[in-house]
């Protein structure tokens, strides 16, 4: 898809995006040009210290997520997809911004001084700001009969330090509802997939992955829109269910609803463990 003029952002992807969730990275790219948007990928960013880092070796989290922002353009917002990536940057940065110590390290290690300006934005950000159905090309609510629920996982909850920040919580179903689903009550959409836990505890975190798909069944369903890739990858990967349910990005679905990426969508769905096309066939997608 060409546009002109298009605004560029810097966009961190982080490793769930530039791996097990390629398809998330490519629709959130995709529909982000379709607002207007180019999202300029940070040259050689690292991983940001999730999970284990943070867990075992806080001062070597601290260096791979600063990292990252020294490796940020100081004239522009620095995007972000992935919930978990988010905290990490964000609690880095906040840690620089009120700790002399802290910023004189990153200089040193760095090179440069620390940019107390840089804007750290989820994307969820943008999307709030946006009347997306009129990026619609006939402004059809292509999702109307859609029931659909919201699983935040629960990365996108905040540290102590991070209190005052905002919360997105209830963004997918004002944005989803904008556009013609119906979001459906449950008690799972900041309930733990069990995250890293899948690698190594694999049978806690079936349990637990099940308990969410079958509440997902119980408010009649017809799939879970994720915000996190990693809660998407564990809730396809690690439920033994026999009858799932069909498992969307954010950025995926958004794209349907707005009838952009007809010749991507094929790329973005094999990549899913549970083929939604049956049930995006029965809304025209297809």
């Amino acid at each position: 898809m060409q546009k002109k003029n298009l605004i560029n952002l810097s966009y961190y992807p982080g490793c769930s995006l530039a791996t097990t969730a390629r398809e998330n990275n490519s629709s959130l790219i995709y529909l982000f040009r379709h607002l207007g948007y180019n999202l300029v990928e940070l040259d050689d960013w690292n991983c940001c210290g999730s999970s284990s880092a943070h867990s075992i070796d806080s001062n070597l989290a601290f260096d791979l997520a600063s990292r990252n922002l020294s490796l940020a353009p100081s004239d522009i917002p620095l995007l972000v997809a992935c919930p978990s990536c988010l905290l990490r940057l964000r609690h880095a940065y906040l840690y620089l911004k009120n700790d002399g110590t802290a910023r004189h390290h990153y200089q040193k290690t760095w090179g440069q001084a620390f940019n107390s300006k840089l804007e750290i934005l989820h994307f969820f950000e943008f999307l709030d700001q946006i009347d997306l159905l009129s990026f619609s090309r006939d402004h059809t609510l292509r999702l109307e009969g859609l029931k659909f629920v919201p699983y935040y996982g629960c990365m996108l909850a905040r540290p102590p330090i991070m209190r005052h920040e905002k919360n997105y919580f209830g963004l997918m179903e004002k944005i989803l509802s904008s556009l013609g689903a119906t979001p459906q009550k449950w008690s799972y959409s900041s309930r733990c997939c069990g995250t890293f836990l899948t690698v190594a505890r694999p049978e806690i975190v079936t349990p637990m992955v099940n308990e969410i798909i079958l509440g997902a069944k119980k408010s009649n369903a017809d799939c879970i829109v994720t915000a996190c890739a990693m809660c998407h990858m564990n809730l396809e990967v690690r439920s033994t269910l026999k009858e799932k349910v069909p498992i969307l990005h954010f950025s995926e679905i958004i794209s349907l609803a707005l009838g952009i990426g007809k010749s991507e969508y094929k790329g973005w769905f094999s990549r899913h463990l549970i083929d939604p096309k049956p049930l995006l066939k029965a809304f025209d997608f297809f």
